[in-house]
């Protein structure tokens, strides 16, 4: 039998049947069934949409405010330039803050579920039990799911369970600050591209018709990459950058300056 096993690995050691095999393919059909789910890519996802979206509508923005009141294409190509370079550094920026001030109240909540630990470990204790039967455990079995988890890792169960944070909502100022700078930067590429090549008698409607191209592209890979419906997702950001740009264009007309 060991002579068959090495000769056709795909048999068992103790039988003839392709057993071993079949459960090699089990097992990995319940590897892919418990795949990554879309709320891991929240984080940066949420980050690289909000800095593209804002780069293509910014810059496109930016650029058809100046246009509308301009004869030459100079100070169209220096405004959309300087939003786009503007733009990239504050979205980093900010993003890196923000989500860095979160970082620091999650680090703060659990200095202090340490602190209630060692100072009140049967109450927190409890609070864990009761945590488990409000979500549908036996109050025997909260009991026992809570001790267990708190003699394997008391803090980490209650950073999980009582606090909410793990490793998916967990903030990542780098991540975040990376992928909304780097976003709005090829976001702000497209419509800065249309201001250098495009004609300046259309440059209004060029500006808005690329940009709301290259909005429903952005809505439908969001979608898709977070497994959401492409349809709400193309209407939603449309209509707002229809309205974001339109707003930006009739300051332009109102105020009836001539820029260049």
């Amino acid at each position: 039998m060991v002579y068959i096993y090495l000769t056709h690995p795909k048999y068992c050691v103790f039988c003839y049947s392709n057993k071993c095999l079949k459960m090699k393919e089990n097992k990995n059909q319940t590897d892919d069934y418990l795949s990554p789910h879309f709320i891991t890519r929240s984080n940066w996802l949420r980050a690289a949409v909000l800095g593209a979206n804002d780069g293509i509508l910014s810059t496109a923005s930016i650029a058809i405010g100046v246009a509308a009141a301009s004869n030459t294409r100079e100070p169209i190509i220096l405004a959309a330039l300087a939003g786009l370079v503007a733009g990239a550094l504050s979205m980093a920026a900010g993003e890196y803050v923000s989500v860095s001030s979160q970082t620091d109240v999650e680090n703060a909540d659990i200095e202090r579920e340490k602190q209630e630990l060692e100072e009140m470990p049967e109450t927190e204790l409890q609070r864990l039990a009761e945590i488990y039967e409000k979500r549908g455990l036996k109050k025997e079995t909260a009991q026992l799911v809570a001790k267990e988890l708190t003699d394997k890792d008391a803090l980490s169960a209650h950073i999980r369970d009582e606090l909410g944070i793990n490793e998916i909502s967990q903030a990542k100022p780098i991540q975040a600050a990376f992928a909304s700078g780097a976003a709005f930067t090829i976001g702000g590429i497209m419509p800065f591209l249309v201001t250098l090549f495009l004609p300046l008698r259309s440059m209004e409607y060029s500006l808005y018709g690329f940009a709301i191209f290259f909005l429903i592209i952005l809505g439908a890979l969001a979608a898709r990459t977070g497994g959401s419906s492409v349809t709400k997702a193309i209407i939603r950001i449309s209509f707002w950058g229809t309205v974001a740009m339109g707003l930006t264009a009739l300051v332009g007309y109102l105020f009836n300056v001539t820029v260049g």
